[in-house]
């Protein structure tokens, strides 16, 4: 009887639990089963595990082999246990020794020639590793990625028997090293646009208080212009947030870019995907476009175009800025921190307002339009901003270019210090006893918001939301104390909420 135990990791939304895979051999016919509630990929390793100890001129145990995945309550997928149940195998069966996996996790799939194959998910894998003190072999497609962890020894193996002349000390693994810090890539610049001096600075107010921000103009206005833009104009990300957001991409499946890994993502679904794919989910969940923005951007366009369940289901992660996904066996919760920013047109055809007086939407069809959207997710938009059309003189470059990202990044830079120092966390995030705390009015400021928000119609949210927004204003202005102009500054862009007003009116 012989019996092996080998560590590997399994996926499980962005995190990476422990899986003991352990392996015992006892006597009776040749069979071997695999139990721990393994799925169809995972049934299947017991073929491909048999053919790469044969290639890699190895014996398989002629005699019965039962592979627990322990916990057994934790559903497994993937070709990812293969590597760690064909060690144990050979471990069990006295062709490596026992003592040789002991502080190894091992992830990798097997190919039939004994190859080992990537998998997704291995950086969160790699993470965990070096939080419990392990060394993680993987294959080499998984090494830059994985290599990432800093914290962890990362080991490629290119096959099986590879692997094992490593474990057993005859040959030397290198340590898988980081790729090269990518080069800064060169952000769409501010400068570019033209005009739109108030889009322009509520642009720089939604970086710098990292609040939401929603875009109102006729078609070829610069709404996605003045998105693009917004990466642009935030810090880089810390390591922390670089490797979530890291971890975030390789689960989905999708793949990892190690050239952007550093660069805060910027997402911008068409506006026909589902509610799934926005927010992740499906049999075995996946995270969405919001878990992929995280400490990012997401810019939905189009915003009256997107299916009315898609853009309900925003409500709670932009509250929270996590997702919970449940299905009948599996639960799974995803960060969603992200920025959103979302463009419109104010009317069905486009051009209500506009100065040429070329709408014919009569004031039904504007409602209707405007009503796709709830009342619940524009008060969690924090800025309403009208892009209006852009003169042709100005189109042409006359007169001064705008000030660049990189002018507009360092005041955005200094006001974030300064809530950092402050509450610990950016002015958008702050929760209602941080708001009581660090957006105190003057007694005539407090007479003025209590007069906007009767005759605005507002909610409590929205109010606190006005109070958050003018103490990003007055820090970026470097003042200690919410002034009269921040806060009418703040009150100002409730746009939608003062057209509803008028509607109710």
């Amino acid at each position: 009887m012989g019996l092996a135990v080998v560590h590997a990791r399994a996926r499980v939304g962005v995190r990476a639990p422990e899986v003991r895979v352990e392996v015992h051999l006892a006597g009776g016919l040749p069979a071997m089963s695999i139990v721990g509630l393994p799925e169809a990929a995972v049934r299947e390793a017991k073929d491909r595990v048999r053919a790469a100890i044969q290639c890699a001129q190895f014996e398989f145990p002629a005699r019965r082999i039962t592979v627990n995945l322990a916990p057994a309550d934790l559903p497994k997928d993937g070709g990812r246990y293969d590597l760690a149940i064909a060690l144990g195998i050979l471990a069990a069966s006295g062709q490596l020794p026992v003592e040789a996996l002991q502080g190894w996790e091992c992830i990798a799939e097997l190919a039939l020639t004994g190859e080992l194959r990537a998998v997704d998910g291995v950086l969160a894998a790699a993470l965990a590793a070096g939080e419990a003190g392990r060394r993680l072999l993987v294959a080499p497609g998984n090494a830059a990625e994985a290599a990432l962890a800093r914290q962890c020894a990362v080991h490629p193996a290119r096959s099986l028997l590879e692997a094992c002349a490593a474990l057993e000390g005859r040959r030397t693994l290198a340590r898988a090293v980081p790729p090269a810090e990518p080069a800064a890539a060169a952000l769409p610049d501010l400068a570019d646009v033209r005009g739109q001096a108030q889009a322009r600075r509520a642009l720089e107010i939604a970086a710098a208080g990292g609040h939401h921000l929603l875009l109102v103009g006729p078609p070829g206005s610069g709404k996605t212009l003045l998105a693009s833009r917004l990466p642009g104009l935030l810090p880089e990300p810390d390591e922390t947030e670089a490797l979530e957001a890291a971890s975030i991409a390789s689960a989905s499946g999708r793949g990892l870019d190690l050239a952007r890994w550093r660069q805060r993502p910027f997402r911008a679904p068409h506006h026909t995907a589902s509610a799934v794919a926005l927010v992740g989910g499906g049999a075995d969940p996946r995270p969405g476009e919001i878990s992929l923005a995280h400490h990012g951007v997401l810019f939905l366009d189009e915003l009256p175009e997107w299916s009315r369940h898609a853009l309900e289901v925003l409500r709670e992660p932009l509250e929270s800025g996590r997702v919970h996904i449940s299905r009948a066996a599996r639960q799974c919760e995803f960060p969603a921190r992200f920025q959103l920013v979302a463009a419109m047109n104010p009317c069905p055809c486009g051009w209500a307002g506009d100065p040429s007086g070329r709408c014919l939407c009569h004031d039904e069809a504007i409602r209707r339009y405007r009503a796709r959207i709830s009342g619940p997710l524009l008060e969690r938009i924090d800025l309403h901003v009208e892009v209006p059309r852009v003169p042709p003189a100005q189109l042409r470059g006359d007169g001064p270019p705008g000030e660049s990202s990189a002018a507009v990044r360092a005041r955005v830079v200094a006001a974030r210090a300064r809530q950092l120092a402050r509450a610990g966390c950016m002015n958008a995030a702050l929760d209602r006893a941080g708001t009581d705390a660090h957006c105190r009015l003057a007694p005539r400021d407090a007479a003025l918001l209590e007069r906007a928000v009767e005759a605005l119609q507002l909610s409590a949210r929205s109010l606190h939301r006005i109070l958050r927004v003018a103490r990003t204003i007055a820090d970026l202005a470097g003042s200690e104390a919410i002034a009269t102009a921040h806060l009418s500054e703040a009150i100002g862009y409730r746009n939608l909420d003062r057209g509803r007003a008028r509607t109710a009116a």
